[in-house]
């Protein structure tokens, strides 16, 4: 066969044949119903695999909304603060004092010699002109034996030529003597005399060297030390040479008490002020005084100032050379605050505290008062309203955002 006969003749396409089958009403429905139920399953695919999605999304989108929340707030600092506090009216200053009899007073010789006897010793009570000790003197026992002699005999010449001087004196009325003899007589009266004068002053000083050999009390008190003993050698130090005290008295009824105050309390520590003594062999008890009188310079030295306090003291509990503490009430100048050391931030450019206004930080400048160890007093630069961070952040500046706790909000309140 030509192939190009099959080509040019194809074979005509068979024609299916179908047949005519007549719908009833339930084949119908049933052709409408199909459509229905894949939309509807497709619908449901939809949905579960949206619901998927959803409940694999949002709680990744709530995750990392919450973090993003978290780390808002964690970049905000959470501080403590607290309220300045009012300084009182008047202040207490704690200062160390030294106890220091009214009247004290070291017993010496003024002649010398040899202690004879001594009668009273240490914490004796003794009365003004009380006898203490005697001395030999033997050196001014001779001394004032020879002065009388010389006194006698140069009382004698004086007789002597106050006669000579009467007698020359009535001779030259009738010129009898010449008045030269009667110039030298009276001469020599006026010489002798001024002999007499000088013995006299001599025997004199000797008697008061003399009464020295007996040492009596100066005062009413205590001999609180005693340095000499029956034969020592006693030295007025009129010779130059090393002089002891023979008794040392107190007078113990009132106390002076000294106390340095430092510069910063000069201009409040005025007399008239009350001040309490505490000492350690005392414990809860205080012993009230007053300042009676202050230096009214300051010590270049210490750069303080050297007040005095009395304390009365009749029966004599407190003991003189003892240390004491002194309660120092002061009355308050200008209007202060006191907050906490802690508070304190040190820059450059001056010290600041960090106050909270709005819920952000404001550095503010302050002069600072007296420091009381862990508490400080603002002089000037806080009106008293003020939230104060503590222990604020050397990173911390104006502007910056921060936190306040409320427990320690309230805390701070109270």
């Amino acid at each position: 066969m030509n192939p190009e006969n099959k080509i040019a003749n194809p074979p005509e396409p068979q024609v299916e044949k179908q047949e005519f089958v007549q719908e009833t009403p339930l084949t119908q429905e049933m052709n409408q119903a199909r459509p229905r139920k894949h939309w509807l399953i497709g619908i449901l695919a939809f949905l579960f695999v949206a619901g998927v999605l959803i409940e694999s999304i949002v709680p990744r989108v709530r995750a990392r909304t919450t973090l993003r929340v978290e780390t808002a707030e964690m970049a905000v600092p959470t501080v403590s603060v607290v309220r300045p506090q009012r300084s009182a009216p008047t202040q207490e200053v704690v200062l160390p004092g030294n106890v220091q009899p009214f009247i004290t007073a070291p017993i010496y010789s003024r002649t010398n010699g040899y202690l004879k006897a001594w009668y009273v010793d240490i914490g004796a009570r003794v009365h003004k002109g009380q006898l203490l000790a005697e001395i030999e003197t033997p050196e001014v026992d001779q001394q004032l034996r020879q002065s009388l002699s010389n006194l006698s005999t140069a009382e004698a010449n004086l007789r002597l030529a106050g006669i000579t001087k009467d007698r020359y004196e009535g001779l030259l009325k009738t010129n009898a003597v010449a008045q030269q003899d009667v110039d030298n007589a009276v001469g020599t009266y006026n010489a002798n005399k001024a002999i007499v004068e000088a013995n006299e002053a001599n025997v004199k000083q000797l008697q008061a060297l003399q009464s020295f050999e007996k040492i009596y009390a100066p005062f009413d008190g205590i001999v609180t030390a005693r340095n000499t003993d029956i034969g020592d050698l006693i030295q007025s130090g009129s010779s130059g040479g090393t002089t002891t005290d023979l008794f040392h008295i107190s007078q113990p009824g009132k106390l002076r008490v000294y106390v340095n105050v430092p510069q910063d309390y000069s201009q409040a520590a005025k007399p008239g002020l009350t001040a309490d003594l505490t000492l350690p062999e005392f414990p809860g008890r205080r012993f009230q005084g007053k300042l009676v009188r202050t230096a009214n310079a300051i010590n270049l030295t210490t750069r303080t100032l050297l007040t005095e306090i009395d304390v009365d003291n009749p029966d004599g509990t407190l003991l003189s050379g003892a240390y004491a503490e002194v309660h120092l009430k002061l009355p308050g100048g200008t209007s202060s605050y006191i907050l906490p050391v802690s508070t304190l931030l040190f820059r450059s450019e001056g010290l600041r505290v960090a106050v909270v206004k709005d819920g952000k930080v404001v550095l503010t400048p302050i002069t600072p008062g007296h420091d009381f160890g862990d508490h400080i007093e603002i002089a000037s630069g806080l009106q008293g309203d003020e939230t104060v961070v503590v222990n604020p952040p050397d990173s911390l500046v104006s502007g910056q955002q921060v936190r306040i706790p409320q427990s320690t909000e309230t805390r701070s309140l109270q």
